[in-house]
């Protein structure tokens, strides 16, 4: 009864080294998502002008909230296009 007690009161080391792994693992996998969240391309904004397309279009926006969508889509658009006249 003894060795009883004696193996309940010491702590498992072993789900310790499990959890490490674990936590360098996520650690390891947020970096990565990080490193690849920050590339940002032409495609990805011309992906962001159709998001903001439809979404105008279905009402999304507010009207008090109109102008600056428009501001920024045109923005876009216009950066867009010197991009695609810069590649031709």
């Amino acid at each position: 009864m003894t060795d009883e007690v004696t193996q309940n009161e010491m702590p498992d080391l072993s789900g310790l080294n499990q959890q490490q792994q674990v936590n360098q693992q996520s650690q390891q996998q947020g970096q990565q998502t990080q490193q690849e969240s920050t590339d940002l391309n032409i495609n990805d904004l011309n992906g962001m002008k159709t998001i903001i397309d439809l979404a105008s279009s279905r009402g999304t926006f507010k009207p008090n909230e109109m102008m600056a969508v428009g501001q920024i889509y045109m923005k876009l658009s216009n950066f867009l296009a010197s991009v695609q006249k810069q590649g031709n």
